[in-house]
């Protein structure tokens, strides 16, 4: 009669050699990510080049990884590696910096680009929304973050916008949405005008309202189930920057407006963005 044999149990040495075999892997796998990105920018020079930052793009991969992602390691940890790998190979591909509005506070603009761009990105500070509109036009391929919530202290920013040569809003962060994110302080991500590789779920509007006699606070319930949303708003210059679906047409947007009253005597758009994602909704 034949005993049969118990598993040899494992040992600490054999779990620290799978640990150091898949570590291994994925250096590897960095430096062959690494090889095609080289071999990309040798296609774009032949092709007359292109945008390297593809906004689209980088949400939509942000969205699969936390869709798919299981397991022990916390995702603030995943989605941070995932972002300095992105955005340093963006960085290999076209050399930029990352131009930040601190006027409403340093410490939250920092923590937002060094969770999204890393510390290989240079990070420049400057006070108010104008000089990061100016810094980001006059450098080849910088981006620029201004807060969503700016306040009402930086008056209608969006309007350093709205010249057909000025930057424009191409991402809004952070890609995935959460109440507990590390980084979590919404921030418009500002370029020059990106074409290729824009997303367009949303689109961003500066809008004057000449006409308008109402009270500002009884905008919003007036456009409510109308899909637009009034991201922030400047009494004394009548104006608002509005997000509306990227299927509704700035002709049907301003339709809309006029069926709540507000006929646009300036309807400018800005930039676009893919859709937020809530995590917690999703999940």
């Amino acid at each position: 009669m034949m005993l049969e044999r118990r598993p040899t149990p494992e040992t600490l040495a054999d779990l620290r050699n799978e640990i150091d075999r898949i570590d291994a892997c994925l250096h590897e796998m960095l430096m062959q990510r690494g090889e095609i990105i080289d071999r990309l920018i040798a296609v774009k020079a032949r092709t007359g080049g292109g945008s390297a930052f593809r906004p689209g793009r980088e949400a939509e991969m942000m969205r699969r990884l936390v869709e798919r992602h299981k397991g022990i390691l916390p995702l603030d940890k995943v989605e941070s590696i995932w972002r300095i790998i992105i955005s340093t190979f963006t960085f290999v591909q076209a050399n930029y910096s990352v131009h930040a509005d601190i006027s409403g506070g340093d410490p939250q603009m920092r923590d937002g680009c060094r969770f999204h761009f890393g510390f290989t990105v240079p990070y420049i500070a400057h006070q108010g929304v104008a000089a990061v509109v100016g810094a980001v036009a006059e450098a080849s391929g910088d981006l620029g973050l201004v807060p969503v919530e700016a306040g009402p202290a930086a008056g209608a920013w969006w309007w350093h916008l709205t010249a057909p040569t000025a930057p424009k809003i191409i991402a809004r962060l952070p890609f995935v949405e959460r109440h507990d994110h590390p980084a979590g302080t919404p921030l418009f991500v500002i370029a020059k005008p990106v074409e290729d590789g824009a997303a367009r779920d949303v689109v961003l509007y500066a809008a004057t309202l000449g006409d308008w006699r109402g009270h500002w606070y009884d905008i919003d319930p007036s456009l409510h189930g109308t899909g637009v949303e009034i991201i922030a708003r400047a009494p004394q210059q009548s104006a608002l920057l509005l997000a509306a679906p990227g299927t509704l047409s700035a002709a049907a947007l301003r339709e809309t407006l006029a069926g709540s009253g507000m006929t646009p005597s300036d309807l400018t758009e800005i930039g676009s963005h893919a859709a937020r994602f809530d995590f917690v909704r999703a999940s």
